[in-house]
């Protein structure tokens, strides 16, 4: 048995495959997001502790026997948060998410003190991403700075917890914005510019190999006798790409979650930093991806269900199933700023078109549009890298609602797949991580593709209207980028 926990934003989600990749059992356990100040976006590393003994609980009472022959798990965990730790192992502050935008103007630091980083790890510095946050804490938070020991992403904290060991794997390592990305390794270069060192960074691992084993207080806590080892892991897309086998290159996910991502995996280390194009290692050896990223997805019909104070399913429900075309209002779904294309934390979401007579379903329909315009522009981005995207394979908790399905099919004109178990693709993906690092078989082997459930077409009746409604939203960035 192998076990695969998946840290996320909104939840720690665990399952329970058997030695044929049979799913035994899936357990979840919420986590919340502090939001102290305007921008803000931070967690306490003790809640994803709390979150992942709650989960393994639940499946140890679905399935003792299951749990107690587990010899291998793996983790995917939400990239680019930055866990600080003193040189005893405690946390010196809450965890700044991957969804912070306070480091802006550390970004230009960054670039000015180092102009060769781009070249370096294959991607433009962003607010999101870890090595900012650090230069934004010696600014603003000095002696908490001189404290820090290591830096660890979310899910190596947990890792750490469970076995001692400080490590990380090469996918989720990539979006620290400290990696050298083509050799696998840490820029000496780009930590010196941002005042970090060698030494407050994790061993670097491969997402399969196995990086220690449990501690014998907890496997007497989790009833795990057999000690299981812990593998590399991955970054949650890298992960769930490995969950339904996007590990050959051209082999091509879209995330509908809290945030979006248009996935590719690469043979070859593919950066384009111009139009915000994220090229990272893959968490399997020798591969890379590359990612177009959308700061909002879920999260943009999470904010119109508070604000309409309807749950989001009942929203897109009430849209039916017919697709005929866009809605009359355009929504810029830039609620925490945007990554791909435009790199910009500071910039905000825009709706245009409201009248009296705009509905609820009007908003809902606008917001669905708005997303699927985001993955538009993250895929004409990776057409310019030289990416030809031919039909993807949706995971996330979006994908429940098949017309926001039919709408994004639509946009970009190609088919999407989506998978029988596509709702625990990170989680999956860590659990045959897990299995690879216990039994050291190949990602090529292990990482088969999951079986089709459906496949979403692009509606042609409505493709003309929807294209002209994209051309209509590409005006709204360069027209308000200015205005703050």
């Amino acid at each position: 048995m192998f076990l695969g926990l998946d840290f996320g934003t909104s939840s720690v989600k665990g399952v329970i495959i058997d030695d044929k990749q049979k799913l035994i059992a899936t357990a979840s356990s919420p986590l919340k997001v502090s939001r102290p100040h305007p921008g803000w976006s931070e967690q306490n590393p003790e809640d994803w502790w709390k979150a992942a003994n709650a989960v393994v609980k639940a499946l140890r009472k679905q399935k003792p026997k299951a749990i107690a022959a587990v010899k291998g798990i793996g983790m995917s965990g939400q990239q680019h948060g930055a866990t600080l730790l003193d040189k005893n192992g405690k946390v010196l502050r809450p965890c700044i998410l991957w969804n912070d935008a306070r480091s802006f103007a550390e970004c230009e630091d960054i670039l000015r003190d180092c102009p060769e980083a781009p070249a370096i790890t294959g991607n433009v510095p962003l607010a999101g991403f870890t090595a900012p946050k650090l230069v934004w804490v010696r600014k603003h938070e000095r002696k908490i700075f001189d404290q820090v020991a290591k830096v660890l992403l979310p899910k190596d904290y947990i890792r750490f917890r469970m076995t001692g060991t400080y490590g990380s794997d090469m996918s989720d390592s990539a979006g620290s914005y400290w990696l050298d990305v083509a050799k696998r390794d840490w820029s000496e270069t780009v930590l010196k510019a941002t005042h970090m060192r060698r030494d407050q960074m994790p061993e670097l691992f491969e997402g399969t190999d196995a990086t220690g084993r449990i501690s014998d207080k907890l496997a007497k806590d989790w009833g795990m006798p057999l000690k299981p080892v812990v593998a590399g892991g991955g970054g949650d897309n890298a992960s769930a790409a490995v969950g339904i086998g996007a590990v050959h290159d051209g082999d091509a996910i879209l995330s509908l979650g809290t945030s979006g991502v248009l996935f590719v995996a690469n043979k070859n280390f593919s950066p384009n930093t111009e139009r915000r194009v994220h090229a990272f290692c893959h968490a399997v050896p020798g591969q890379w991806h590359q990612m177009g990223v959308i700061l909002s997805a879920t999260d943009s019909i999470e904010w119109l269900a508070r604000l309409l104070k309807t749950p989001a399913p009942k929203l897109t429900a009430a849209l039916g199933k017919k697709l005929d075309g866009p809605s009359s209002v355009l929504l810029l779904p830039y609620f925490s700023g945007e990554r791909t294309p435009v790199g910009d934390s500071q910039i905000r979401g825009a709706m245009l078109g409201l009248s009296h007579e705009s509905t609820a379903s009007e908003l809902t329909h606008a917001v669905l549009d708005g997303v699927a315009f985001a993955f538009r522009d993250c895929l004409e981005a990776l057409r310019q890298a030289g990416t030809d995207v031919k039909r993807v394979t949706a995971v996330g908790g979006g994908t429940h609602s098949e017309i926001w399905l039919k709408i994004i099919a639509t946009v970009l004109g190609i088919p999407i797949d989506l998978p029988a178990a596509g709702d625990v693709g990170g989680a999956f993906g860590g659990a045959r991580m897990g299995m690879m690092a216990a039994t050291g078989a190949s990602y090529e082997k292990v990482c088969t593709k999951p079986k089709i459930a459906k496949t979403i077409l692009p509606e042609k009746q409505a493709k003309a209207a929807y294209d002209a409604a994209y051309q209509r939203y590409t005006k709204i960035y360069p027209n308000i980028k200015d205005i703050r």
